[in-house]
């Protein structure tokens, strides 16, 4: 550790106890869950901070950036640490700054916009929100860990963009104030289209200090499964529902056999051999879904109320990342990918993909809204790893057929396929982090020499 750091930190919070320098702890804040990744468990592994600041207020915040800036002393910006990328993982040791005690819901205003610290946890303001009638947009399958400001930094879409898109569409997130990393620090407020300087770039060109979250009304909503015989009679159910805009749904996903296996705490749900589609959908529907499905060729294989985040079994729980973490832990040699399919085009890119690689790839399909409010197959398909040569062949090979990758094997915002091409991220970084201390290594593109001149 530098020379002094945790005793200088110290004295510029109001609880010397919230200073962390326990290398078990600062190790374990220092993490995420990059080892879904074999090769980034190999890059990433051993790499820590040096100390854990734990702010409570946006003063106290300010005071670890003013510090970080005038010693050079890397910064990196926690939520709750469910990302995949090790995006929260220090590269250059220094500050790990944790977020988790900022956690205050300020109010939810008439309109539905949650405002709120970064730290406050997506499952306090789901349940929050639907006692005066409005819920979540969208959340990731981390529901009960997750933090809203670590959404907004690493996050991209989740349970509900079927509905509602991804987090950057839609005016979601309509405004957050951001402190930079300078020798008298800022607090700049982006409004508008400005928020897309900051959303997705892993806190490398600044730390999210107050956010205002916009919210939907409350649906009271069903889980819903159905088995299939074959993956294509699942797929094209499921997608007949997903682009109905009749349909009020939350969720539409497809799990390819033998993914439904993995699942050990709802195997009442999943029927031998057969693909499975997981729907949540607005209760007033369910007779009709249930018809629906029948029709297809399906059976129904359960149906119960979703009463929040506490529900007992909460499906959501084995979609999106979950269905991968669970893939994992029946088979460790597994992996992921994530991708776009087409709309008009996925069944022939399917049958590309199971031509060339057998079942190396199983299909996992998540439908959600692109901005321009077409329902398109996303997708997490679980891949078996043998070699980074074969994995970035499988790569390239689906963005030779058009199917879009969102590479979670890298450790960079661009080559993880959300930086944007106008660079607003970047001048972001050049104009708010012109030492490039936050989250060093994290933005390639970034260059130091360049900044300083």
């Amino acid at each position: 550790m530098r020379t002094g750091l945790a005793t200088d930190l110290a004295q510029l919070v109001a609880d010397p106890a919230r200073v962390l320098s326990a290398p078990a702890i600062v190790e374990k804040l220092s993490r995420d869950f990059y080892w879904y990744s074999p090769i980034l468990r190999r890059q990433l592994e051993g790499k820590a901070g040096e100390v854990v600041v734990q702010p409570v207020d946006q003063a106290e915040l300010i005071a670890v950036m003013r510090y970080g800036f005038a010693h050079e002393v890397p910064v990196t910006a926690r939520g709750a640490g469910t990302g995949n990328y090790g995006q929260c993982i220090p590269l250059e040791g220094g500050i790990v700054l944790d977020l988790a005690l900022m956690d205050k819901l300020e109010q939810i205003t008439a309109d539905g916009v949650a405002v709120c610290q970064p730290g406050l946890r997506l499952a306090t303001l789901e349940m929050e929100a639907r006692k005066i009638g409005w819920e979540l947009r969208m959340y990731p399958s981390t529901l009960a860990k997750a933090s809203v400001g670590g959404f907004l930094g690493g996050g991209s879409g989740g349970i509900g963009s079927v509905a509602h898109g991804a987090l950057r569409d839609f005016d979601t997130v309509r405004a957050f104030e951001v402190i930079t990393m300078e020798d008298e620090p800022r607090v700049v407020l982006h409004e508008g289209k400005a928020v897309h300087e900051i959303l997705h770039a892993w806190g490398t060109n600044g730390v999210l200090s107050r956010i205002w979250f916009a919210l939907t009304p409350a649906v009271e909503w069903t889980q819903f499964t159905a088995a299939f015989d074959t993956y294509e009679q699942a797929f094209r159910f499921t997608q007949s529902i997903a682009v109905d805009a009749g349909w009020n749904k939350r969720l539409a996903t497809v799990f390819e056999w033998p993914i439904p296996s993995y699942f050990s705490p709802i195997k009442e749900v999943v029927r031998e051999g057969k693909s499975l589609a997981l729907l949540m959908i607005a209760t007033a529907q369910t007779d009709a879904l249930r018809k629906e499905a029948e029709s297809a060729g399906g059976e129904v294989t359960f149906c119960g109320k979703y009463d929040g985040p506490r529900t007992h079994p909460l499906l959501s729980d084995y979609t999106w990342n979950h269905t991968t973490l669970w893939a994992m832990k029946a088979d460790p040699a597994l992996t992921y990918l994530q991708c776009g399919f087409s709309p008009t085009e996925c069944e022939r890119q399917f049958h590309l993909l199971r031509e060339r690689y057998g079942d190396e790839i199983l299909f996992h399909i998540e439908f959600m809204k692109n901005g321009e409010g077409v329902v398109i197959p996303g997708a997490i398909p679980v891949v078996r790893f043998t070699t980074e040569e074969r994995l970035n062949g499988m790569i390239a090979y689906c963005r030779s057929i058009d199917v879009f990758v969102a590479n979670p094997h890298v450790n960079t915002v661009e080559d993880g396929g959300r930086f944007r091409a106008d660079n607003i991220q970047l001048r972001a970084k050049y104009k708010y982090d012109p030492k490039g201390l936050l989250n060093p290594g994290k933005m390639a593109s970034f260059q130091r020499e360049t900044a300083a001149k």
